[in-house]
Order: structure tokens, then C-alpha cells, then sequence
């Protein structure tokens, strides 16, 4: 399907990746990982062709199509969200135009006996026939689904994509590769902007997608779920094992420990036989011998060890004074945008030391409490700081703040006072920027380096409450695990919005669900709130809440014969009601030939039998449209 032969890329004559090699086969589902820096986002771009290597080749087998989940994405102004995703279809689309431009000829047109009017018949056949196979029936259904999988309601479906926000634009781009005919799919961390039901919702995708899948991610736990096969870069090498990512962390150490084990084994038998030539090299009668052990020696394959980047992050996030008992009080809290109700009467205390976790779907208030809390919104109802709080605040896109023109050192001045200017560089340093790394300008960072220069930049602030939202998108797993730790030793109050399943387990100890304009609280960590959501009869969790009559009232596209039918019905009323448009302009022209010059026209060859023969015909459709009209209406109520 794709084969990657000796590919190298490298940047200020530093190698990312070098010779590497592999070979990616229908039903692959590959974790790519490493560090921030390493290369992913760069073997992606270099395995969809937007971007050319130094050296080295992939083949791709003829036929072969690829589809791109990208960081960045552009939409153009003015589609809905179901336009947007229907660009998946792009034959089934043009099939749709051809066929309409078909049955608005044969509805025009009265030749019926001629050859062109024929191949016009014998063309619709065809076209239709295409249509069927390549899913003409049921893509709409199929995207309703995907749709609503990724977090879509019904009612966002006419809406512009202009009103929505980045987060939600990267779904509707994730939909559309869902959708497609694509053979491998590219997909750059695509869990970012998913809510916790979503992201279960892909797993079960991707588990039954056939072909073949690279997936660059850090949540362990979606890894652990859709790969079958790990993909690290490391050190400008590659390491590639049929297992998903936990499993191929105990096999790399594993074969790593066989490894240092064979190679301090064979250490020993070069020393013991370099000793023997010391000993031989002397004596005139034993220098033969010597010069075999020597050739011996030189034929030996020296054993490596894998190298390791053991490099990682050191975060401690200080507690700057002690707050009151209480530090947060929310009364009769309510926020709205427009007519949208987003938070009703919410009454919450946060208590001193307590660390609490904010889940639910997007858009449900999760990130709008958080920004109230600490002052960047508008509300009504009462919020409360207790005495002597000190609120450090992890914006969702914090990174974005960053200004690209400045480099990492200049970021960090910049933000620091008179009393830790001095220990910026100590900060760069313990967050991985060291030595030249410090002169980089912000905008060559890749998204999970922003991430780390604006979490030490946060060092640079006091604070006893430290509100993240979303702190883990783009963090490399090491340094995700290196933040957790951290923030399991600190010693403040913590409110964490985040949809990573794996960082919040065993990190919170209260966890707060937003629905519906209102919060419910769960006494436990993330595992305790799914238990209890399923135990509810939460349906299949990866399935959105709904009101229970929107499955009566819900369209029947999800039925394929019954929209194949549809389909079939529409097309034969439009062709119908043209030609009974065009029958009905021919009487009505002969009735006024009549009125003006009866005798002339009468007088005419067969008149009277083509005459009336229209009139009948016109009789005919109108009983055809009627009964058309008739099965379609009963097809709808059903």
C-alpha cells in the first residue's frame, strides 16, 4: 500500500529522522510517538506528499488514496456543517448534477422514438447504476452518523461553519475524512478538541476501518484502544513493533535489557581475548596465534544498545501564600451567549486543597466557568474569592498568546519581574529549552513545544489555585506524565477541564459533569464518574444524550433501501412534473392556434390524433404524479 524506503529530513543540519524504513499495509493502525520536536507532524506531512524529503523515496501502490487530518485547517465562508461534510462525496455529488441534467432533458424533450433520446435512457441507467454502487442511497445517513458521533446535534447541521469555533471546524475536517474513500489516513492528533464520549466514539471507528491508519496522539489510553502496531521516533532513528503502545513499551525495555545483557556478555569475551594477544604478542612462537585472535577480533559484530532520550520536563508548581478554608463560592450563577443558555443557577464551593475535575461534552460551559472564575467573562450571579487566593489561569489555547516573532528567551524576559528574572534560564532549562534551543523564535515551535514555554511561563506568576484548561494538548507522553506528577504534588486547589482519560485517572478526587446548563458532582476520580454514567443506563456512552423523541421524529436516510427508494421516487416525480410542465405549455399554444386561425390549424396532417393523443398523455402523468406523491408521502410517515 506504502513504502517507505531510506527517508531522511533535517533542520539547521540537524537530522529529525535518518535512512529510515517501513512499510505500512491495509489494516495497520500505527501509533507514531516521540517527543515534541521529533519529527511526527513531519513524517505525516512527508507521507502525504506536502512535503519533499532530503532523501530517500515513498511508493505508493497505483489507486491508492490518502486522507490528511491537519493542525490547520481553512474552510470556505458561507457552507453549513452538512455542505461542508457532503464535500466527502464528491462523484456522488456530480452524479446528482448528471442525473438532474438527465431527467430535465427527457422531461423536455418529446422525441421519444429517436436514437439520442434513447441513449439519454441508456445513460440514466448507467449514471443511476453508478450512483448506487459508490453509496448514493445512504451517504447522507452515513454522515448524520459520523456527525453526530463527533459531538454534532441535529439542529448544528444547517448552521454555518463560520459560527464555530476551531475546535469544532477540526470534527467537521475529521468527518469529512471519515467519510471518504480514503485508503490510509494521516491523523495528527485528533482527540485534541474531542470531548470524552467522542473520542470512544472513534476508537469504535477506527477499530472496524479496514485500511490502513497513522495516527499521531498522546492519550495512552486511545493508543492502547485503536493501534495494533507503535512507530517511535527517537534519536533521528525509528522503532517499529506490531504492538499498541503500551505493550511495545515493555518489549522496547525488554529487548533493550537483552541487549545490554549481550553486549556486557561479549565485552567480556573481547577483553578476555584482547588479554590472550597481549600474552601471545611476546612470544615469537605463539605471534601466529596472536595475529589469528587479532582477525578474530576484527570479525566480531560489535552488539548496540538502543539509545534512549531519557530527556524530560522538571515541573514544580510552588504554592505562593496560604488561602482561606474556602477559596471559591458560586451563587445562582448563570451565563449566556445570545439566546443560548450555557450555565443556569449554579451554585459550587471549591474548597482549599481540593483537586477537581470539569468533564462533559464541548460546549457545555466547562471552559466559560473556568474563564468567570477567573474574571474574563460577564455573568450573572455572585463569585466569591476567599482570602488570600491567588488564581493561576492555563487558557485551553495559552499557546496561542505566545507572539511568534519573539524568540523562547525573549518570551520569558519579557514575562518575569525584578525578583525571578535571574532564575529564567533555570526555568527554560528544567521545561527543555537548553543552550541555542533559548534563541529559537516561538513561530518554528512545534504545537507540544508552545505548550511547554507557555507552562514555564505560567512559573513566572504566584498562585495558590491553579485553574488548566486543557493543559495535555500537545504534550508528548513522557511530559504529560511529567505534569501529572507535578500536579499531583501540588499542594494548592486544582481545576482541571480536560477530556484525557488517562491524565485525570488517579489525578482528581471530585469531578463536576456539565449538561444542560447545570452541573452534577461525582465524589471519585474519572473511572468512579464512567461507572456511575453507565450504571444509569447511560445507553452506549459513546452515543450522545437525546430527547427521547427525536429518535421517532429522526429522518429515515439510515435506512438504505427505504432512502434508496426515496431517492428513486424524487427523481421520477421531478422528471414526471418537467414533463408535464412541458406537455401542458404544447396544448395550451395549440388551444391558442385554435382560437386565432381554427380552419388552418385543423386543416393540418393528423391534427386531431396528435391533439388529442397530448391531451391523453398529460391525463397519463397526471395519474403517474399522483401516485408517486402518494408513496412518497407514506415513505415519510412511516
Amino acid at each position: 500500500m506504502l513504502n517507505v524506503h531510506n527517508l531522511s529530513v533535517s533542520f539547521g543540519g540537524e537530522y529529525l529522522f535518518n535512512d529510515i524504513a517501513f512499510r505500512l499495509n491495509a489494516g495497520d493502525r500505527v501509533g507514531l510517538i516521540g517527543k515534541n520536536g521529533a519529527g511526527k507532524s513531519t513524517l505525516l506531512r512527508l507521507l502525504s506528499k506536502e512535503q519533499e524529503s532530503d532523501t530517500g523515496s515513498i511508493a505508493i501502490e497505483k489507486g491508492t488514496q490518502i486522507g490528511f487530518l491537519k493542525q490547520d485547517i481553512d474552510f470556505e465562508q458561507g457552507r453549513t456543517v452538512l455542505d461542508e461534510a457532503y464535500r466527502a462525496f464528491q462523484e456522488i455529488k456530480s452524479l446528482e448534477v448528471e442525473l438532474e441534467n438527465i431527467n430535465q432533458q427527457l422531461a423536455e424533450r418529446t422525441d421519444y422514438e429517436s436514437e439520442s433520446y434513447n441513449q439519454l435512457m441508456v445513460d440514466l441507467t448507467e449514471v443511476t447504476h453508478r450512483y448506487e454502487i459508490i453509496g448514493g442511497y445512504n451517504y447522507q445517513g452515513e454522515t448524520e452518523k459520523v456527525l453526530q458521533g463527533l459531538g454534532f446535534k441535529r439542529e448544528d447541521f444547517t448552521k454555518v461553519t463560520d459560527t464555530f469555533s476551531g475546535g469544532w471546524r477540526m470534527r467537521i475536517e475529521l468527518a469529512k475524512l471519515l467519510l471518504e474513500d480514503n485508503h490510509v489516513l494521516l491523523l495528527d492528533e485528533p482527540t485534541n478538541h474531542l470531548d470524552i464520549e467522542s473520542i470512544i466514539w472513534l476508537e469504535q471507528f477506527l477499530k472496524g476501518y479496514s485500511g490502513a491508519v497513522v495516527i499521531v496522539s498522546h492519550d495512552k489510553m486511545f493508543l492502547d484502544n485503536v493501534t495494533n502496531r507503535t512507530i517511535e521516533i527517537s534519536l533521528g532513528r525509528i522503532y517499529d513493533y506490531n504492538k499498541p503502545y503500551t505493550k511495545y513499551l515493555a518489549l522496547r525495555a525488554e529487548i533493550r535489557e537483552q541487549q545490554l545483557s549481550a553486549q556486557k556478555n561479549q565485552e567480556k569475551q573481547i577483553q578476555q581475548t584482547e588479554r590472550l594477544i597481549e600474552k601471545f604478542r611476546a612470544k615469537a612462537s605463539k605471534a601466529s596465534m596472536a595475529q589469528s585472535l587479532i582477525k578474530k577480533l576484527d570479525r566480531i559484530d560489535r552488539i548496540e544498545v538502543d539509545e534512549d532520550d531519557h530527556s524530560v520536563m522538571t515541573v514544580r508548581f510552588p504554592v505562593s501564600v496560604n488561602p482561606g478554608k474556602v477559596v471559591v463560592t458560586l451563587e445562582d450563577l448563570s451565563k449566556n451567549y445570545g439566546p443560548k443558555q450555557v450555565l443556569q443557577d449554579i451554585d459550587l464551593l471549591v474548597e482549599r486543597g481540593s483537586k477537581t475535575a470539569f468533564v462533559g461534552q464541548n460546549g457545555q460551559g466547562k471552559t466559560t466557568l473556568a474563564k468567570i472564575i477567573v474574571g474574563e467573562l460577564e455573568h450573572k450571579g455572585e463569585v466569591k474569592l476567599g482570602h488570600n487566593v491567588q488564581i493561576g489561569y492555563f487558557a485551553q489555547n495559552q499557546a496561542d498568546y505566545l507572539d511568534g516573532e519573539k524568540t523562547i528567551l525573549d518570551t520569558m524576559v519579557d514575562a518575569a519581574n525584578e525578583g525571578n528574572r535571574s532564575k529564567v534560564r533555570d526555568i527554560l532549562g528544567s521545561f527543555l529549552f537548553r543552550g541555542d534551543d533559548v534563541e529559537k523564535y516561538v513561530k518554528v515551535l512545534s504545537g507540544g513545544e508552545r505548550n511547554r514555554l507557555a507552562l514555564a511561563k505560567m512559573l513566572l506568576q504566584p498562585f495558590n489555585v491553579l485553574i488548566m484548561d486543557e493543559p495535555t494538548n500537545h504534550l508528548d507522553i513522557k511530559s504529560k506524565n511529567v505534569l501529572k506528577q507535578a500536579l499531583k504534588s501540588f499542594e494548592g486547589t486544582l481545576i482541571l477541564v480536560s477530556h484525557d482519560r488517562d491524565f485525570l485517572q488517579g489525578l482528581t478526587n471530585k469531578v463536576y459533569e456539565f449538561k444542560d446548563g447545570n452541573i452534577k458532582e461525582y465524589l471519585g476520580d474519572i473511572d468512579f464518574y464512567l461507572e456511575q454514567r453507565q450504571a444509569e443506563d447511560f445507553r452506549k456512552i459513546e452515543r450522545k444524550d437525546k430527547p427521547q423523541n427525536e429518535s421517532k421524529s429522526a429522518p429515515k436516510e439510515n435506512d438504505y433501501q427505504q432512502q434508496k427508494r426515496l431517492k428513486s421516487l424524487k427523481n421520477k416525480l421531478s422528471g414526471v412534473e418537467k414533463r408535464i410542465a412541458a406537455l401542458e405549455k404544447e396544448i395550451a399554444e395549440i388551444d391558442h392556434q385554435l382560437l386565432m386561425n381554427y380552419d388552418a390549424t385543423i386543416a393540418k396532417d393528423g391534427f386531431f390524433d396528435s391533439y388529442e393523443g397530448k391531451k391523453k398523455l398529460l391525463e397519463d402523468l397526471m395519474g403517474d404524479w399522483e401516485t408517486l406523491s402518494e408513496e412518497m408521502e407514506t415513505i415519510v410517515a412511516q
